[in-house]
C-alpha cells in the first residue's frame, strides 16, 4: 500500500522489547506504519508535535510522564491526533480516566495482534474502542450519566500539567532538586508545587503520594520500592 494511504503510528511504550513487538505485529496489517518510538511521556509529546501521526498507541505506566498526563497533553497540542491507550490494568478508574481525558480507546495487553490492528483503524476513523472485555462491563454499567462523567472531569482537572509532572518525579523518588533539574524550574518553585499537591490530595508525607500516584495509575507499583 502507497505510504500516503497508511495510517501512521507513534509508538509509546518504555519497554524496547515491546515496542519491537508492537511495531512487528501492526506493519505486519500492511495499511498501518509505524512512523515513531517514545520511551518516556514527554518524547511521546514532543514526537507527536513534531510527526503529527494519525494514532499514538500510549501505555499509561510511562517515565518521566505517565500515559495520562501525555495524553491530556498531545490532546491539547496536536488534537487531529487520536490516541489509544495500552495499559495491564483494565480498572474502572483508569477506564474513566482515559475517557475523561479524550482518548479514543483503552487496551489490555493481552490483545491479541488483529484486536490491535482493529482499535488503530477504529480510532483513526473517529469510532471508539476498547478491549472486549472492558466494552462488555462498560454497556452493563451504563450509569456513566453526564453527572458521573462530570465528576470524573473535575477530578482530574484538579492538577495542573506541571502538578502532575512534579507529583510523579515525587512519587517515583526524586529528591527536590533532581526533580528542579529535570523539569528546568528552581527547587523552591518544586517545593510550592509539592506543598499545593499535598494540600489539595490531603497527603501529608511523600510516601502518601507514592501511594496515591500508584492507586491512581501514575505510576507502576514496582517503581517505587522504598516505601514502607
Amino acid at each position: 500500500m502507497n505510504m500516503a494511504q497508511c495510517i501512521t503510528v507513534l509508538l509509546a511504550e518504555d519497554h524496547m522489547i515491546v515496542r519491537e513487538g508492537l511495531r512487528t505485529l501492526l506493519e505486519a496489517e500492511g495499511d498501518i506504519k509505524v512512523v515513531g518510538e517514545a520511551e518516556t511521556g514527554h518524547q511521546a509529546v514532543e514526537l507527536t508535535r513534531t510527526l503529527r501521526p494519525d494514532v499514538v498507541v500510549m501505555d499509561i505506566a510511562m517515565p518521566s510522564l505517565n500515559g495520562l498526563e501525555a495524553t491530556r497533553q498531545i490532546r491539547k497540542a496536536v488534537p487531529g491526533t487520536k490516541v489509544l491507550m495500552l495499559s495491564a490494568h483494565s480498572d474502572d478508574a483508569y477506564v474513566e480516566q482515559v475517557i475523561a481525558l479524550g482518548a479514543s480507546g483503552y487496551l489490555l495487553k493481552q490483545t491479541s495482534a488483529h484486536v490491535l490492528a482493529q482499535a488503530v483503524r477504529e480510532v483513526h476513523k473517529g469510532n471508539t474502542f476498547f478491549s472486549p472485555a472492558i466494552a462488555r462491563r462498560m454497556h452493563k454499567r451504563d450509569e456513566l450519566s453526564p453527572d458521573h462523567r462530570e465528576r470524573t472531569r473535575k477530578k482530574d482537572a484538579r492538577l495542573s500539567s506541571r502538578e502532575v509532572e512534579v507529583f510523579q518525579l515525587i512519587a517515583e523518588g526524586q529528591a527536590n532538586k533532581q526533580v528542579a533539574a529535570e523539569l528546568g524550574i528552581s527547587v523552591k518553585t518544586v517545593e510550592k508545587h509539592r506543598q499545593r499537591l499535598m494540600e489539595k490530595l490531603n497527603i501529608h508525607d511523600t510516601a502518601g503520594l507514592t501511594r496515591y500516584a500508584i492507586t491512581a495509575g501514575i505510576i507502576e507499583s514496582s517503581v517505587q520500592l522504598t516505601i514502607i
